[in-house]
């Protein structure tokens, strides 16, 4: 019996483990970036912001 299944297993494992990782690294820079202005300048900010999800400076 060889170890080829077990270290095949394992770097899938690990593989997994970063990509979801990264996954969540990402998806709290990107709340973080929402929450910089919460009050956009006018309602038309407002608007472009909810439709596009950037952040548009008055």
């Amino acid at each position: 019996m060889t170890a080829i299944p077990l270290i095949i297993a394992l770097m899938l494992g690990v593989t997994i483990l970063v990509g979801y990782v990264l996954v969540l690294v990402g998806m709290r820079q990107e709340d973080r970036r929402m929450r910089l202005g919460e009050a956009p300048p006018s309602p038309a900010a407002g608007l472009a912001r909810r439709v596009t999800g950037c952040h548009v400076r008055g």
